[in-house]
């Protein structure tokens, strides 16, 4: 897909690798539109598809229609708290790495990412201390 450069695009893309954090597109919409008067939140939508589809930014699906997006980084995975919904970014592991490679090699594939989604309580809503941000 042939796809023209965008300053709205460039402008998401600079926002999401600035707070490296998970965000909606709302959390995005709402940080542009003072900047972009003729934003709208399909425009944003649109730009952060693109996005994906060119390997800058990552979607993570929470279910439903609750997706959250961060800029590309190395492998590494996440904690998703079940209660609160916060988002903790786990260091990638050589060994899970390889061993993942290794089994959809064995089945013809290729790994182009690899992202591991744990779910459970965080340490904050077992203890009551809320330190981790919840989904923006």
């Amino acid at each position: 897909m042939d796809v023209r450069n965008s300053v709205q695009r460039n402008r998401i893309l600079e926002l999401l690798q600035q707070e490296r954090i998970h965000v909606s597109a709302h959390w995005v919409f709402d940080q542009l539109r003072g900047e972009f008067p003729r934003l709208s939140l399909g425009n944003v939508y649109r730009n952060l598809h693109i996005l994906v589809d060119q390997k800058l930014v990552h979607r993570l699906p929470l279910g439903g229609t609750r997706d959250v997006y961060e800029a590309a980084r190395d492998d590494h995975h996440h904690f998703i708290c079940d209660r609160c919904g916060a988002i903790i970014d786990l260091p990638g592991s050589d060994e899970l790495s390889r061993s993942a490679r290794e089994l959809v090699g064995q089945s013809g594939g290729s790994v182009s990412q690899l992202s591991l989604e744990i779910r459970g309580i965080c340490s904050s809503c077992l203890t009551g201390e809320h330190r981790s941000e919840p989904v923006r």
